[in-house]
């Protein structure tokens, strides 16, 4: 028996050609798994984010103090809050960012500073990735 169906390879399809019924049942079930395995993925990134960390102040400037302003300034300032004793869980800084609660172990005026801190970091600080990531929307 001869086979009288045109040729089938994708490189002699002319490019205005429809694509054939399996090729679009391949496509979606391509699509399909990696859709399937992006959202777990996507949950988890959501959940990390919740769980990572920021130092007050971070470790290149541990020691040093929290001014009501956010900023880092020598041990023992007058005025100036002592670095807190462990990291901050994003999900807390978040929480409080949100709600205006206090930082767990802090009273308003140390939440305050640490808050101010928190918000003035940048690239390079302890801390900063976390904090940037509690800035992006989650869905």
């Amino acid at each position: 028996m001869s086979d009288t169906r045109p040729d089938t390879d994708p490189a002699a399809e002319p490019e205005t050609a429809m694509p054939s019924r399996r090729r679009v049942l391949a496509l979606g079930a391509v699509t399909a798994g990696a859709v399937m395995s992006i959202r777990p993925a996507l949950a988890q990134t959501a959940g990390s984010v919740l769980n990572c960390q920021i130092p007050v102040p971070d470790p290149s400037r541990a020691g040093g103090y929290i001014d009501a302003d956010g900023k880092v300034v020598p041990s023992g300032t007058r005025g100036a809050f002592p670095p807190a004793t462990r990291p901050f869980r994003g999900e807390d800084v978040h929480r409080s960012m949100a709600s205006g609660n206090n930082l767990p172990g802090t009273d308003s005026d140390r939440s305050r500073a640490y808050i101010k801190y928190i918000r003035r970091l940048q690239r390079g600080q302890g801390g900063f990735t976390c904090f940037a990531s509690l800035q992006m929307p989650r869905g």
